[in-house]
């Protein structure tokens, strides 16, 4: 073998010698950046400084880390905590909300939670009241008292004004822009123009504590 050959084939042992070392190189991941906080994220955490702990509420120093960011422990459920109860609106709870509202009438959902549905607030009754009633703004009725057959007239009567407006909406009568369905309440309730006034903020308030599905289906 020539000086030459012998050089080529030394060259050659070399280059498939470097090939699985260059391999397993390429193979190795490379480490990863530690990670940085952009400005958007330290402007954050700097706002959770300035506004999350409250020296009159003493849970929440532990709200945060030194840093800004969230501390997750504050968040979970303790331990031991026990979920709470689904509630479920039945054809029971239905008629304990009737019986409160012969009793006590209608606004006094207070009384009637405390008395009758201890696990439903009084928002909560007056929200499932609207779908008893069939109308959004219950000032017109506030300390009516009446039986399950009564509460089915004035829903007909409600129902009826809403069909005709177009304000029928989720179950319950709403207000319309152009007035009508005002008008037609003072024809059907001659006194509602005062009652109508002064629930014009009750009204308003009930966007808040929207009507739901459930309530749509249970009644």
């Amino acid at each position: 073998m020539t000086s030459t050959e012998q050089g080529q084939e030394s060259s050659m042992t070399q280059t498939l010698d470097q090939q699985p070392k260059q391999e397993l190189q390429e193979n190795i991941p490379s480490p990863k950046p530690e990670r940085v906080f952009d400005a958007r994220q330290q402007r954050i955490n700097e706002i959770r400084l300035k506004f999350c702990v409250r020296d009159e509420f003493p849970i929440t120093k532990n709200m945060i880390h030194p840093d800004g960011t969230l501390n997750q422990d504050y968040f979970r459920p303790p331990k031991g905590a026990k979920a709470e109860a689904v509630r479920k609106w039945t054809e029971k709870e239905r008629e304990l909300l009737i019986k409160g509202i012969e009793k006590h009438g209608i606004g006094h959902f207070r009384e009637i939670s405390e008395e009758f549905l201890p696990s439903w607030s009084g928002n909560d009754l007056r929200v499932k009241s609207m779908r008893l009633m069939g109308r959004q703004n219950l000032q017109l009725y506030k300390d009516w008292k009446g039986n399950e057959q009564d509460m089915a007239k004035e829903f007909e009567l409600n129902k009826a004004i809403g069909l005709k407006y177009g304000a029928w909406k989720a179950g319950t009568l709403v207000a319309d822009d152009d007035g009508l369905v005002a008008k037609a309440i003072e024809e059907q309730w001659p006194n509602a123009r005062k009652a109508i006034a002064a629930g014009s903020s009750e009204e308003n308030s009930s966007v808040s504590t929207p009507i739901n599905d459930e309530d749509v289906e249970m009644e």
